[in-house]
């Protein structure tokens, strides 16, 4: 039997991935009132991959982590009722809109004031897309990284997972302590049941601030990163038509030639 650890899971609060998402167009950030929040699918997946292992291994402990507003605290407590034993939420309208180096920075005080053995993560979030925060971490906290797992191995002195590459399954394995983020291969988290949610109301969640990690906030005088513009989506166009009248392959070779999806034989 492995060792128990201690783990801490990123989860965030994300649009409803099934309903529309909107742009705010004069910040350039997610209209987060255009549809449901909800607890990500991706960090509902880590927190399954550690609460499994939790249940495995006795004395295990899972704290769940975020950075988000005041309501991201019902994905916090989704993640609780899943079987994760404690919560950390950075809530500071300070960080609203925080690029990916600051809200590596924050997460990072977080997880170092946790002193956690493993931070596991997602590999990116559906809203922003990043795929680049676990690395970043795990460079704020000088330790080895495993990222785009699609399997993934914990025990009590290190992790081994694979992850896909263009020339097959690559087998990657580092000794703890590490970060590490998954893919959507791993399984879905388990739908929390009714005791799940009873327990998830008593179980401790701690409300940090930048201020109480050290972590200076944006300065509008001199912003870590800058919005050119923004627009939004054009509206789908319909595709090229092309009737055949006999020459539909040539028709096509053309039109595949002149998008330039074709090259000469060589």
């Amino acid at each position: 039997m492995s060792e128990s650890l201690k783990i801490a899971v990123l989860v965030k609060e994300v649009p409803d991935t099934y309903g529309d998402r909107h742009l705010d167009l004069e910040t350039g950030l997610a209209d987060r009132g255009a549809s449901d929040a909800v607890l990500d699918e991706i960090g509902g997946r880590a927190v399954e991959v550690a609460v499994s292992y939790a249940e495995a291994n006795e004395g295990t402990e899972v704290v769940a982590v975020t950075m988000g507003p005041e309501s991201a605290t019902k994905a916090l407590r989704e993640a609780l009722a899943i079987g994760a034993d404690s919560a950390v939420h950075v809530s500071d309208e300070a960080l609203a809109g925080a690029d990916l180096g600051l809200t590596a920075e924050v997460l990072a005080a977080a997880v170092e004031r946790l002193d956690v053995d493993l931070v596991l993560a997602g590999n990116q979030s559906t809203d922003g897309l990043g795929g680049v925060l676990p690395a970043m971490l795990a460079e704020l906290l000088g330790r080895p990284h495993a990222t785009n797992l699609d399997a993934i191995e914990i025990a009590g002195d290190g992790i081994t997972g694979t992850r896909a590459s263009d020339f097959g399954a690559m087998t990657l394995s580092t000794p703890l302590p590490a970060v590490a983020s998954i893919t959507d291969r791993l399984p879905d988290a388990r739908f929390p049941s009714f005791k799940g949610n009873s327990a998830a109301k008593k179980k401790p969640l701690e409300t940090l601030t930048a201020a109480d990690l050290g972590v200076a906030p944006e300065n509008p005088e001199a912003p870590r990163s800058i919005l050119i513009s923004v627009a939004a989506r054009p509206p789908r166009e319909g595709g090229v038509k092309i009737t055949d009248e006999g020459d539909g392959g040539a028709k096509i070779a053309e039109f595949l030639d002149q998008n330039r999806l074709i090259g000469e034989a060589s």
